[in-house]
């Protein structure tokens, strides 16, 4: 009798199963109430006393071996059946991986650092919210200045000396403060206009103001750095300078590029003259450099400034202004193929 409870042992031992209706039918073969444990447990009492106890602990061993089994199986299977329902057949191939897309204000902002950092201007940045002197005053703007009117400001309430700044001026200030000359930066970020929005102009928008002091510079060098910067961005070298008036600059400049009339968008953008303006610039005010204790005697400079909000509109023929800030993903992707 226990040789043949060593041989169901076996046989549970090698038992296996690749559903649970197989495990349960096991389970019920040897735990149920007619199962084959309760025929040898039935059997216990026609032992002879001196085989009894190692006839107990061999049904014992084949209790412990078909519950062990039936765990075992159980949990095995269940787990492969909720993964199945988590993620369906494994051997497809996983879904694509989505791609996100740069913005274009940050596609041409990069364009823009990449073209000056060629010829060794580097990058800085400053405060968003400014005080007066660095983005009036120190700019050759003092108090009650009328050209101060040609931009309208942001002041904090409860601090009229504090201001959301309204060019990146600000930025060349601090760091003419900063540092020593010869200096050559560019500033980009975001800038704030007390403006109505509408499709061609925002309460907020992006700059990239560009500043280079040194002994001996000249107008010349002005124009030939934006011949430079124009030829690489929009791979159109001809420009002109159109005399103006900028506080802190002078002499100063409107720049236009040369952008064509080869297509209906063109003479739209360009108002049927084919030229576009693109920003200001001029020689930096002997005022300013004083303002930033650089000696005007001994050193010169040239300032310029341009708008990436519509560089990117001219670019990518973007028509409202206001598509820029929307985040509407619909507009975003256009520019997955953009670096």
């Amino acid at each position: 009798m226990i040789d043949k409870i060593k041989e169901h042992i076996a046989e549970v031992e090698a038992f296996n199963a690749t559903d649970l209706d197989a495990v349960e039918a096991f389970r019920i073969k040897y735990l149920g109430k007619k199962g084959i444990l309760n025929d040898f447990f039935a059997e216990f009492k026609n032992v002879p006393n001196e085989q009894k106890k190692d006839f107990g602990q061999t049904i014992n061993q084949l209790k412990n071996a078909a519950t062990e089994k039936v765990d075992q199986l159980k949990r095995s299977l269940e787990n492969s059946s909720s993964q199945e329902k988590l993620f369906g057949d494994l051997t497809r191939p996983g879904n694509p991986i989505e791609l996100g897309a740069r913005h274009p204000i940050s596609i041409v902002k990069n364009k823009i650092i990449d073209i000056f950092s060629r010829i060794g201007f580097n990058v800085s940045e400053g405060p968003e919210i400014e005080d007066d002197w660095h983005n009036f005053t120190a700019l050759n703007l003092p108090e009650y200045h009328p050209a101060r009117d040609m931009q309208d400001t942001f002041f904090v309430q409860t601090n009229p000396d504090i201001l959301l700044r309204t060019h990146t001026s600000s930025v060349q200030v601090r760091y003419m403060e900063n540092n020593e000359p010869p200096i050559r930066t560019i500033s980009p970020g975001r800038v704030y206009r007390n403006e109505a929005i509408s499709a061609r102009s925002h309460c907020f928008f992006h700059q990239v103001e560009g500043l280079y002091i040194d002994k001996d510079v000249s107008f010349a060098d002005l124009k030939q750095t934006l011949q430079y910067f124009t030829t690489e961005l929009f791979g159109k070298s001809k420009i002109r300078l159109r005399p103006s008036y900028f506080p802190f600059t002078e002499p100063s400049a409107e720049v236009d590029v040369y952008w064509g009339l080869e297509t209906e968008a063109d003479y739209r953008i360009t108002k049927g003259t084919g030229w576009l303006e693109i920003g200001g610039c001029g020689m930096v005010d002997p005022n300013v450099l004083t303002n930033c204790k650089i000696d005007p005697e001994e050193y010169s400079g040239f300032a310029f400034g341009v708008g990436i909000d519509r560089i990117a509109m001219l670019l990518y023929q973007i028509t409202d202004i206001r598509l820029l800030s929307e985040n509407d993903v619909r507009f975003l992707e256009q520019f997955k193929s953009s670096l």
